[in-house]
């Protein structure tokens, strides 16, 4: 009977002929993904004479630290990463929860209000980011919020609340509301009720949440350079502006500091994938 089952099944593993043209389609989908990433590293071990003699798609002779070296002195790295890693993990914190909060009201309570709420925030997706410069800068200069901490903070929640409250809207669906109803009948109140029982489920949409919004203020620049000016303030991305100017320009040590900025971002996305994966695909099943 044993013998029958896995003969049922081993038809199943074997590779057809669609499937193995899959496969290499995406190896080498994967590997033009990936030429980028491996030409940044080569070229942040180059130096300058290589950089402009050599063959673009050679190795580098030597792999030297001095790029990292000096993109350590030059972007003033301790500061600039530092700020970065502060403003971006502060920020897409207070917007995972707000936004975990709000979807989590909008999906359980039926009134007219929170449909209201739920197309201001779709809308408010619609809006080009370059639109609210303005509005946003002369809000923040009339509270004293420009060239602060704070300020920038509060400038990438407010930008990011319609794309987080859309993703976990979508999210809740999945989510029974029978556990919800469990809960209250054995006396839960509301925020034990979302902090214990729904926010655990939540757990694959905040993490894409969490990978969408990191990688979107991390590599953020306009808005970084727009409400920031003093170089205790400055990120990583607008202080590698200044090694790029009309008379010269520094790309060994550039992308040195790209390959550095690049290595936090991975880290995040290896550990969250499994919990990105799940969010992306199951904020479209209903039931």
């Amino acid at each position: 009977m044993g013998k029958k089952k896995d003969a049922d099944i081993a038809p199943k593993l074997k590779y057809t002929k669609g499937t193995f043209l899959v496969q290499i389609l995406i190896t080498i989908a994967a590997l033009f993904f990936m030429a980028p990433i491996g030409i940044i590293i080569n070229y942040s071990f180059k130096t300058k004479k290589e950089l402009y003699l050599s063959n673009p798609l050679a190795l580098a002779e030597t792999f030297s630290m001095h790029n990292y070296i000096m993109a350590f002195k030059k972007l003033n790295l301790l500061v600039t990463f530092g700020n970065t890693v502060f403003y971006t993990a502060v920020a897409v914190a207070v917007l995972v929860i707000l936004c975990g909060a709000s979807a989590w009201a909008i999906a359980r309570c039926k009134s007219k209000f929170f449909k209201f709420a739920y197309i201001y925030f779709v809308v408010g997706i619609l809006i080009p980011a370059q639109a609210l410069f303005l509005p946003i800068y002369i809000i923040g200069y009339k509270l004293a919020l420009t060239n602060t901490r704070i300020g920038i903070i509060l400038m990438y929640i407010a930008t990011g609340m319609s794309f987080g409250v859309f993703i976990m809207t979508s999210f809740m669906s999945t989510v029974p509301v029978e556990l919800e109803e469990a809960a209250r009948i054995d006396g839960c109140s509301l925020y034990r009720t979302y902090f214990s029982i729904v926010m655990p489920l939540l757990k694959p949409a905040m993490a894409t949440l969490t990978i969408m919004l990191t990688f979107q203020i991390w590599n953020d620049y306009l808005m970084a350079s727009l409400f920031v000016s003093g170089k205790q303030l400055k990120t990583l991305t607008v202080a590698m502006q200044s090694l790029f100017s009309q008379q010269s320009s520094d790309y060994t040590t550039a992308f040195a500091g790209i390959a550095i900025s690049v290595l936090p971002l991975a880290i995040l996305f290896i550990c969250l994938q499994k919990y990105f994966i799940k969010g992306m695909t199951a904020g479209g099943v209903k039931g």
